[in-house]
C-alpha cells in the first residue's frame, strides 16, 4: 500500500485566477508567481496516482496568512476528498493568528479531513515556538488525535523560493511545547532528524515524523538510509511535494535507495497508515 504524505492542490478560481492570489498573499506569490511552477487540481494528483501506482494521496492547501483564504481552500479540500474517498486525504490550514482557527479546524475535521497543515510560519507570520500561538490548534487535534504538519527549514545550503526561516531549533520547540502531540515536519525537519543523535533531543521528539517532500532538491539519497539509522524508518513519511516532483518517478528512486523490504513497507506507506488511524490500510 502506497501512500504519498504531501501534495498541494488548489481550486479551479485559484488556477484561473492566479494573479489575483499573488496579489492577495506575498508568500503565494514567492513560490508561484514564476508561471512554470504548476499549481495542481485534484483531478491532476489522481491522474499521477494512477500512473505511479499510488494508493492514496495527503493533500494539502497553503498557508495563506488570511484566514478567509484558508476557509476558502479548505472548502476545495473537503470537497475534493468527497469526490474522491477513497484516493485523497485531506489536510486543513488554519492561520494561528486568527482567532477561530480552532473553529476552522475543527469543522474541518468533523467534514472530513484529517490532520492540520501544511502551517508556513514564514508566510503566516507567526513564531512556530511561541505555544500560545498553537495551543488552541494544538488542543483541537490532540483531541481528536491528529498529526500537525509544518513547513521545515535547512540552516545552511542553497536559498531557494519559499525556504523560509523555520529552523531546527524552532521545530525542536514545538515537540517541546506539545509533548503529546503527533508532528510531521516536513523536508526532513530542515535537518533535524541529525540532531536525535543527542539523547535528549531525541527523547523531546519521540512523536515526531519526518516526510520527504522535496528531496531531490535538498539531499542526495543517502539520507534515506542515514535518517532510518538514527531515528528508525518507523517515523519516515515517504511524501513528494507533488506537483513540485513526479510521483512515479521520485517513487522509483526510493525504491533503489537501499532501505530493506520492510523499510520501504514502512517508509512509502506503512507509518502513514498507522499515524492516521487508517484500519484497513495498517501493516501489523
Amino acid at each position: 500500500m502506497i501512500i504519498d504524505f504531501h501534495a498541494h492542490i488548489f481550486s479551479d478560481d485559484m488556477r484561473a485566477r492566479r494573479s489575483n492570489y499573488i496579489e492577495r498573499d506575498q508568500w503565494f506569490a514567492t513560490l508561484y508567481e514564476n508561471p512554470r511552477h504548476k499549481l495542481a487540481s485534484a483531478e491532476d494528483v489522481v491522474a499521477s496516482m494512477e500512473g505511479a501506482g499510488i494508493d492514496r494521496t495527503v493533500v494539502m492547501g497553503f498557508p495563506w496568512r488570511d484566514g478567509g483564504l484558508c476557509r476558502e481552500h479548505n472548502d476545495y479540500l473537503i470537497e475534493s476528498v468527497r469526490r474522491f474517498p477513497n484516493k485523497l486525504i485531506g489536510f486543513a490550514c488554519v492561520q494561528p493568528l486568527d482567532a477561530g482557527d480552532a473553529k476552522e479546524l475543527v469543522r474541518c475535521l468533523d467534514a472530513g479531513l484529517m490532520g492540520l497543515g501544511e502551517l508556513g510560519p514564514d508566510g503566516q507570520k507567526f513564531d512556530m515556538g511561541d505555544k500560545w500561538t498553537l495551543d488552541a490548534s494544538a488542543q483541537v487535534l490532540q483531541h481528536y488525535d491528529r498529526p500537525l504538519l509544518t513547513h521545515s527549514s535547512e540552516p545552511l545550503g542553497h536559498q531557494y523560493p519559499g525556504k523560509g526561516q523555520t529552523y531546527p531549533w524552532r521545530l525542536l520547540a514545538l515537540a517541546q511545547n506539545f509533548p503529546d502531540l503527533k508532528i510531521v515536519l516536513a523536508h526532513w525537519g530542515g535537518g533535524l532528524p541529525f540532531y536525535e543523535l543527542m539523547p535528549e533531543v531525541g527523547e523531546a521528539l519521540r512523536n515526531v515524523y519526518y516526510d520527504t517532500a522535496a528531496s531531490t532538491y535538498l539531499y542526495n539519497f543517502d539520507i534515506f538510509l542515514s535518517v532510518a539509522r538514527i531515528v528508525g524508518a518507523e517515523r519516515i513519511l515517504w511524501g513528494t511535494d507533488f506537483p513540485l516532483l513526479s510521483q512515479a518517478k521520485f517513487l522509483a528512486r526510493v525504491r533503489e535507495c537501499g532501505l530493506t523490504a520492510t523499510e520501504l513497507e514502512a517508509v512509502l506507506g506503512g507509518n502513514a497508515a498507522r499515524l492516521l488511524r487508517l484500519p484497513a490500510l495498517i501493516v501489523e
